[in-house]
């Protein structure tokens, strides 16, 4: 009679299996060593938005350079020549007629505007305010790509801590398995003990698995913003340590008033509406402009003999009735101004409210981190206590699993805690627009 039983594998070769596999090193590209201050540098330069702003910058500076070429007076000059027959159609007289008509001739000319009701210090005024906005701008988002920074480091950071606590976490398990198989061979463990501590094993494998993929898509997301194709290892810095702030509590939230960019951006954008509400009004001045000229004609193609004249006139204009435009420009500079005073408003507010909520998370995270090593503490010493109880046939296997798993948490808490502390500090900074 045909065998048609199905080969089965033992539980513990499954187990033994899975964890060579899981615990095996991925090998896939090389891996990039990178500190803090080089992938913040690196993430500077490759920032598209950074070099946005930078446009915008020499944008706001071009137009300031053009603000200051209308004190200039307007130069230029025009030369021409032409060559003819000696006999050609006169379309006055309908006959052909006699003579040179070769032509040359040169000019310059230059205009200057004397007076435009004070348009062009206005135009100055907004011009240098603009520049003073796209560089706080700038600032502005040169401290959002620092915290973007920050945050993909310190999260691949934490993975990494993270992995090394489901590292331990595993080796507990393993360690609970061999006290388990000992209490077997001596009789006071059941089968039951032994099955719930070999699925402990392969939960811990697995958790530890899961954060191996976290750390290696936190290394690569970390890779992808500094520019490079593979994996980045960041080095450890030397403090990470809370430290003190240096500021109190009041301190901090003037700093976020006065001196947060994305105040002082708003705050230029009220002096650019504000210079040009002025511009727009002075559209009721009249204008005076200065021209004059110098031109130059011969016959001949030589710089001896022709003809030469010279021109200067004074021009002054002042348009009375245009359709309503001055009064529409002005109506929408003093609604531009409006805005620009309520979106500053705003942004005071909401500088205040930023670093409210980055201090509020900078000193939970500090307790926070206080909380969780005590609780680390008392998690390792409990496991100690629970794993000598089952030595001696006192707890069970579930109060010792129940133990392992309290523990871990408990380390992953602390790991949790301390760059958590060191997010919240650099959202602070970035609220501020400075070190801390």
């Amino acid at each position: 009679m045909k065998n048609t039983q199905k080969a089965t594998w033992p539980l513990g070769s499954v187990l033994l299996l899975a964890g060579t596999v899981i615990l095996m090193p991925s090998n896939i590209g090389a891996q990039v060593p990178v500190t803090l201050d080089d992938a913040i540098a690196r993430a500077l330069v490759r920032s598209p938005t950074m070099a946005q702003q930078d446009q915008s910058v020499r944008t706001a500076e071009l137009s300031r350079r053009t603000a200051w070429g209308s004190f200039m007076p307007s130069v230029s000059a025009s030369s021409s020549g032409s060559l003819r027959s000696t006999s050609r159609f006169d379309p006055n007289t309908d006959r052909i007629v006699e003579g040179s008509a070769d032509s040359y001739s040169a000019g310059l000319s230059a205009s200057y505007t004397l007076f435009q009701g004070g348009r062009r210090f206005a135009d100055m005024d907004v011009a240098g305010a603009d520049i003073a906005a796209a560089q706080a701008r700038r600032q502005n988002q040169r401290f959002q790509v620092i915290l973007q920074a920050k945050s993909s480091f310190f999260l691949a950071l934490r993975q990494g801590d993270l992995l090394e606590v489901a590292r331990q976490r595993v080796d507990q398990a393993q360690q609970t398995l061999e006290l388990v198989r000992t209490q077997t061979r001596l009789g006071t463990a059941t089968l039951s003990d032994s099955l719930r501590a070999r699925l402990d094993v392969a939960n811990a494998q697995q958790a530890q698995l899961q954060t191996e993929t976290a750390l290696r898509a936190a290394q690569f997301a970390l890779g992808r913003l500094i520019g490079e194709r593979a994996p980045v290892v960041p080095e450890r810095p030397a403090m990470l340590e809370p430290t003190e702030l240096g500021l109190t509590d009041e301190e901090i939230y003037i700093l976020a008033e006065e001196e947060s960019p994305s105040v002082t951006a708003a705050r230029e954008a009220v002096t650019a509406a504000s210079a040009g509400v002025r511009s727009a009004k002075t559209a009721w001045f009249p204008s005076f402009s200065l021209s004059s000229g110098y031109n130059w004609a011969n016959q001949d193609a030589s710089l001896s003999g022709g003809t030469a004249s010279w021109s200067l006139g004074l021009r002054a204009s002042y348009p009375i009735f245009n359709g309503f435009q001055r009064e529409s420009s002005i109506d929408r500079a003093q609604l531009a101004q409006r805005v620009a005073r309520l979106q500053q408003d705003d942004a005071l507010l909401a500088a205040r409210q930023e670093a409210d909520a980055a201090l509020w998370d900078l000193r939970a995270a500090e307790r926070a981190i206080e909380i969780a090593l005590e609780a680390d503490l008392v998690a390792q010493e409990d496991l100690r206590v629970v794993r000598e109880r089952y030595r001696l046939s006192v707890a069970t296997i579930l109060d010792l699993v129940v133990s392992q798993i309290s523990a871990a948490q408990a380390a992953a808490d602390v790991v949790t805690s301390r760059y958590d502390y060191l997010l919240a500090r650099a959202q602070l900074e970035a609220v501020l627009g400075r070190e801390l």
